[in-house]
């Protein structure tokens, strides 16, 4: 049997935008069925085509602004709208704080724990240019090799020189690749035929070093035109420090390969945060916003409330850029990681910080978790920094079972983190300060924040 709903595509609607959906979409109402509006704000009375139809929801664009918001901003270039770039580049910077701050308080609210307060987002003063990896695909337009991003939700490359949120150095450095690939006529990837030889240009750069990496990903070993190729790289990137051939020879959707050749320079480059010297190699994980990953940290380890004789475990650890951190206060700390490289990098950089008292360890985090109780480790506070997905619930029973005094939750999705919050009250553990959101990705929708958890029956 058909639903009726009350739109039709092609059709045009007149109304008004009455929320901000959390990627960043506008919503309009017809007779209560939602119709998603990119480039919409709250407030605004707007004229809609539909374009799309579906039995919950249709999806619509904006013919024509009846009213404009007071929050809208203008955006130059339009085609950043397109792309998981900059979603929110038509919000005011201050607006987009709030909405950061309101996703996390309204998810609270559906959860029943409106007690909770959530603080105002830690913004940055320039909210730009804060990219230190830029990540770009190589395809061949109209006959011609260009670099840019995919349109949102296709793999249509959208052709573009200035990327708005990445350190401008980065978007230089990809011209002069993208130049040289032309003048020497190396052809891109495609993935339909599987031939071609560069898929991705990644370039990575020390906010604080200003070491500057560039690695060409291909389809196999064989680069044409190699020595010309690095000649010209050298010459045209004056802060290259490393210049690495990445080799990614599947048919996948996997950026990286496995395999990385030094085609000039180091195998790596450096940075610090918070004052800790981090070797950065192709496949690192590295925080993309350095500047406010230093924020982060910082209200991560002031929660903690550490006085040097705490035992701390950094379940997520990755390369350990909060766990060296965590250790210059604390008497000992144990990082959890699932990816090998990521751990040997963790013990080479509390090598290199000669940090003596943080023990890394390769393993699923609940895994671990588990093995660690049953050993009878007794953490007095947990830092977690899970991905998207949360915390998984066999890691909760775990930790609450070593029962540490605090819990420090760093999370990068509200929605898992106000579930976990729940998973966690029903063990014993209460929200103890204000939640703290942060603003890791401006002009995006994403952010971060930082929540306190400490045992109820102390």
């Amino acid at each position: 049997m058909k639903v009726q709903v009350p739109v039709h595509k092609n059709n045009d609607y007149e109304g008004t935008v009455v929320d901000l959906t959390y990627q960043g979409n506008g919503v309009v109402k017809v007779d209560d069925f939602p119709i998603f509006v990119p480039n919409a704000l709250p407030s605004e009375k707007v004229l809609v085509k539909v374009t799309k139809v579906t039995r919950n929801f249709a999806w619509g664009k904006v013919m024509e602004w009846r009213t404009k918001s007071a929050d809208r901003a203008d955006v130059a270039d339009k085609k950043l709208l397109q792309a998981g770039i900059a979603p929110l580049a038509h919000l005011k910077y201050d607006a987009q704080l709030k909405f950061k701050q309101r996703q996390i308080q309204e998810l609270l609210a559906k959860a029943h724990l409106d007690d909770v307060k959530v603080l105002p987002t830690l913004g940055m003063d320039d909210p730009y240019h804060y990219r230190n990896k830029a990540q770009v695909p190589v395809k061949k337009v109209r006959g011609k090799v260009e670099t840019g991003f995919y349109r949102r939700g296709s793999h249509k490359l959208v052709s573009t020189e200035d990327f708005v949120i990445q350190d401008p150095q980065l978007d230089q450095a990809i011209v002069v690749v993208r130049d040289l690939l032309r003048k020497f006529r190396i052809e891109p990837y495609d993935e339909q035929t599987g031939r071609g030889v560069i898929r991705t240009i990644m370039v990575r750069r020390g906010y604080y070093s200003q070491e500057m990496m560039v690695v060409l990903v291909t389809n196999s070993r064989h680069l044409p035109s190699k020595d010309d190729l690095v000649k010209g790289i050298v010459a045209g990137v004056p802060e290259l420090k490393s210049l690495v051939q990445n080799v990614n020879s599947k048919r996948t959707n996997r950026l990286l390969g496995n395999e990385d050749h030094v085609l000039w320079g180091n195998p790596a480059i450096h940075d610090t945060l918070l004052g800790i010297d981090f070797t950065i190699s192709p496949r690192s994980f590295y925080q993309v916003n350095p500047q406010q990953t230093e924020k982060l940290y910082s209200t991560a380890i002031k929660a903690a409330e550490l006085d040097g004789s705490q035992t701390v475990i950094d379940a997520y650890c990755g390369i350990g850029t909060i766990s060296l951190a965590v250790a210059k206060h604390a008497k000992k700390v144990y990082g959890v990681e699932v990816v090998a490289e990521a751990v040997n990098d963790a013990k080479h950089n509390a090598k290199v910080n000669v940090i003596h008292n943080a023990h890394f360890v390769t393993a699923k985090a609940e895994d671990q978790m588990a093995k660690w109780q049953e050993q009878g480790l007794k953490p007095d506070v947990l830092v977690v920094d899970p991905p998207r997905k949360g915390l998984d619930d066999q890691l909760i029973e775990s930790a609450s079972q070593m029962a540490p005094q605090k819990v420090v939750y760093v999370s990068c999705n509200p929605a898992t983190l106000v579930r976990d919050i729940q998973r966690w009250m029903d063990r014993g553990y209460h929200v103890a300060k204000p939640i703290q959101p942060v603003d890791m990705f401006p002009q995006t929708t994403h952010v971060e924040s930082v929540t306190v958890l400490e045992r109820t029956d102390k």
